[in-house]
């Protein structure tokens, strides 16, 4: 039997499938992979309809981010991140509290971040001794590190697209006159 940490979801959500499938992606990252968030976060916007994510959530996923410490998302640095609601808002361009849950719920569903939920629901770290911190409750950037190669495919994938669908405008326009 494999004896793994899942988290559940926090209130009322329930546990599905999906949830189960990200977790055990952002547990296999590999030692030593490090990636760009900005650069990784353009990708993502990239690929936002492959994603299913909404501009609205990308928003708050950039919020998100700006709370990462290092410009290069390794596992090294530890890949949890505990804001607030209220700083999160702030940097989320004063979004409120329920649409931020909404968008929150948003990027879990696919599969971008996930919950680490303390047992009282809040977002802390303990820090130990030496002021490293030791454990952290909050959302985990793991399953963007690990998705990495796959973001940047769907990433090339979609400008691709794009630039087929403007050769194909330009023919088209060209077999009409």
């Amino acid at each position: 039997m494999e004896n793994a940490y899942v988290t559940t979801p926090f209130g009322r959500r329930a546990m599905s499938l999906g949830m189960l499938a990200s977790q055990q992606i952002a547990e296999n990252i590999e030692p030593g992979t490090a990636k760009n968030k900005w650069k990784l976060f353009r990708a993502i916007c990239e690929a936002r309809p492959s994603l299913g994510v909404t501009d609205r959530a990308l928003t708050v996923l950039d919020a998100l981010l700006t709370f990462y410490p290092a410009d290069e998302l390794s596992e090294e640095r530890g890949l949890i991140v505990f804001p607030s609601n209220a700083q999160l808002s702030i940097r989320a361009r004063g979004m409120t509290a329920a649409t931020l849950r909404r968008h929150l719920a948003g990027l879990v569903d696919a599969g971008l971040i996930l919950r680490k939920d303390s047992a009282n629901g809040k977002r802390y770290a303990r820090r130990g001794r030496a002021g490293d911190i030791e454990e952290a409750f909050g959302f985990s950037l793991a399953p963007l590190l690990a998705r990495a190669a796959e973001i940047e495919a769907l990433a090339a994938q979609s400008v691709a697209d794009r630039e087929q669908l403007r050769i194909t405008k330009q023919h088209l326009t060209i077999c009409r006159r």
